[in-house]
């Protein structure tokens, strides 16, 4: 398999978080006494794919990651990976750029 430079490239934290990923959905996958040949039949991949998918490979499709989720059961949270409303980044560079005081024009008067 040949890897892209974004693989090669990515942050640390970010390889961290695929790895525990996938340690959660082989961890959700045996609670449900699921085989890995059973997930991958209800994924429409195949067992090498569900095998890398809880290794945390980066090279596997987010839609693959998002169906074995889903048949898992656990789909519902993928919504709120990047909720605006928890993003406190965005909140703080929002609320940044608020004017200091507002003015009425002179139509509205």
């Amino acid at each position: 398999m040949k890897s892209s430079k974004a693989q090669s490239a990515l942050p640390l934290p970010v390889r961290r978080a695929l790895a525990n990923l996938g340690r959660d959905i082989s961890t959700a996958r045996r609670r449900r006494s699921m085989t890995i040949a059973t997930l991958a039949e209800r994924a429409f991949v195949g067992r090498n794919t569900i095998t890398r998918v809880e290794r945390g490979d980066p090279g596997v499709g987010l839609g693959i990651y998002a169906t074995v989720l889903f048949v898992l059961g656990l789909a519902d949270r993928l919504g709120a990976l990047a909720d605006p409303a928890t993003d406190q980044v965005g909140l703080t560079l929002a609320a940044e750029q608020l004017p200091q005081r507002v003015r009425t024009t002179a139509k509205v008067r």
